[in-house]
């Protein structure tokens, strides 16, 4: 059987201010519990963002971005790993390379990197203002996150915006600084300047166009759309991604109390394509990391 792993990503502070349900980013152990919860669902890998705090204005660098609190990040790690043991995937793919470098001491499982431009336009309640984030990404940065990756023993989750990023995965690849199979997530519908739409034509034309030995992941963020996308997802192999971070609406549009629903919905899905969840020991077989006993 085809298993496929679930990642759950809780928090929505950026994307959907909105969300009655978020609890407050400091609020460590209501974050944990709801990792906990959809771990207990069926996901198997854990993408958190710590505790982060969005800069108010473009900076020096040319970048807009959010802060670290590194204090949050390991605190929220060790509540989890305490009482669950999945993959841990640190996200906020955009921050500043030292800041991610120093994340890493914290050994996680995997780290996001934007391998393509950032621009993000969060704002799908008007009542709320807008969260911007701006960050371009050299091959040279690039270059040096792999290194430092591969360093610490860190898997690196290639995010793909638009097929530039995997022109930038098979450049980075060519000199010897990632490691097959490659892990990847495809972004469809994340609203700014490195959109895709949020369509089965998308997500089929960025499959087609996928390097070799590379797993693939998707995370749509549109209410309506996502459900189907991750339908013919789960249909096509890949792996799915779900949790208030990127939709927290259920298929009847309702708000999800819980990511844990969210998680229960893609195993329902899953099931009828013949597909079960992926232990995190079989996350970690499928995404070549080292087991556990390692």
């Amino acid at each position: 059987m085809d298993k496929v792993i679930i990642t759950v990503t809780v928090d929505s502070s950026m994307s959907y201010p909105g969300n009655k349900s978020m609890p407050p980013i400091e609020d460590l152990d209501a974050i944990a519990d709801e990792y906990i919860r959809s771990i207990d669902s069926g996901a198997s890998l854990v993408h958190h963002h710590g505790v982060h705090h969005l800069e108010e204005t473009i900076q020096a660098d040319g970048r807009q971005l959010s802060k670290t609190d590194f204090g949050g990040w390991k605190a929220l790690t060790e509540k989890i790993r305490s009482q669950r043991d999945p993959v841990i995937q640190f996200g906020i793919a955009s921050a500043r390379l030292e800041e991610k470098i120093e994340l890493m001491k914290l050994q996680p499982d995997m780290m996001s990197f934007a391998f393509n431009a950032h621009d993000e336009y969060f704002r799908p309640d008007p009542a709320y203002p807008a969260n911007e984030q701006y960050a371009i990404h050299p091959r040279s940065e690039l270059e040096a996150f792999a290194k430092a990756a591969r360093e610490n023993g860190v898997k690196p989750e290639i995010e793909c915006f638009y097929t530039g990023a995997f022109w930038n995965l098979e450049y980075i690849r060519e000199l010897g600084l990632l490691e097959d199979p490659i892990w990847a997530t495809l972004f469809l519908g994340w609203p700014g300047g490195a959109w895709t739409p949020p369509t089965p034509d998308s997500l089929l034309y960025l499959v087609n166009h996928l390097p070799a030995n590379v797993n693939w992941n998707v995370s749509v963020m549109n209410p309506k759309q996502q459900w189907r996308i991750l339908a013919l997802a789960l249909a096509t192999g890949g792996h799915v991604r779900v949790g208030w971070e990127d939709n927290p609406y259920l298929p009847d549009g309702t708000l999800a109390s819980s990511n844990a629903q969210l998680v229960d919905e893609v195993v329902k899905l899953a099931r009828i394509m013949d597909r079960e969840p992926a232990s995190a020991e079989e996350a970690r077989q499928i995404i070549g990391l080292p087991g556990k006993d390692k």
